[in-house]
């Protein structure tokens, strides 16, 4: 079958692309500056502010799956606005959607969240993502709108490079010892999106790892896996610091677990597995 995958120069785009060619289907992606570096696609330009064009690549490629991986920061013609473009042209063309939201849309004020927590976000970021959330399932009432937490995997993802950037002294900063997440590698999360879809999922499903760790605890087991000095990671409070954003978001994703054949390894397990 054809599937489009949205954003699929990024990082988790990119590991959609090569899972969804490795499996034989007929693959195309997009991109927003410049095509990404992933065989087995067929590669487009669009900007999803642009109405007209999203309608028109969803008619042109008929795709049987349409796959968001897109990321717009906190830009809500982009983040918020976009996806719900995408949905309107999915559901007129009769593409099954999954949309990738983020565990931003939670303040952290619970110890964790399943999949009935209502969104509480409390960046622009985190509103615009549920913002979309709310949109596409309005819109695509078969949608399957799959939230996530920090995405890791072979060294390519931003909170590894920063901490090699640390450890190295290429830059400064420090891993903040109370920002807790549930973090996920790339391949685990993009197989499971897969499997989902080709379930014919729908509704809200959480898919994170097991393990609620720290930045700073996330980023000893990188270094560890990598052969950097620990000793060379500067610690620091998020709550001290001028930076927006919830500090502990733990993302229980238990319900949607029992249901996959894609198993969502915690960051103990993958961070010290070989790459």
């Amino acid at each position: 079958m054809t599937i489009l995958i949205v954003g699929g120069s990024g990082f988790l785009g990119a590991e959609l692309v090569r899972q969804a060619a490795s499996a034989g289907h007929s693959v195309a992606a997009t991109y927003a500056t410049g095509p990404g570096d992933a065989s087995g696609a067929a590669w487009h330009p669009l900007d999803l502010r642009d109405t007209a064009r999203v309608d028109s690549l969803v008619a042109a490629l008929r795709p049987r799956l349409v796959v968001n991986a897109s990321s717009g920061g906190a830009d809500w013609s982009v983040t918020a606005q976009g996806p719900i473009r995408l949905a309107l042209a999915a559901a007129r063309h009769g593409s099954r959607l999954v949309h990738v939201s983020s565990d931003a849309v939670f303040s952290g004020a619970r110890p964790q969240y399943d999949e009935s927590c209502l969104p509480d976000p409390v960046t622009p970021y985190g509103a615009a993502k549920a913002a979309a959330e709310t949109g596409v399932l309005l819109t695509h009432r078969q949608a399957l709108v799959a939230r996530t937490s920090l995405i890791i995997g072979g060294g390519r993802s931003a909170p590894e490079r920063l901490v090699h950037a640390l450890a190295t002294g290429a830059r400064d900063g420090a891993l903040f010892t109370d920002d807790i997440r549930c973090p996920v590698h790339v391949t685990d999360l993009a197989a499971a999106l897969l499997e989902l879809a080709s379930r014919r999922t729908a509704g809200i499903r959480h898919l994170a790892g097991p393990d609620a760790l720290s930045r700073y605890e996330l980023g000893l087991l990188i270094a560890e896996r990598d052969g950097l000095d620990p000793a060379r990671l500067p610690t620091g409070l998020r709550a001290a610091s001028a930076l927006p954003g919830a500090l502990a978001v733990r993302l229980d994703g238990r319900a949607t677990r029992r249901h996959l054949r894609t198993r969502l390894r915690g960051a103990r397990e993958f961070c010290l597995a070989p790459r």
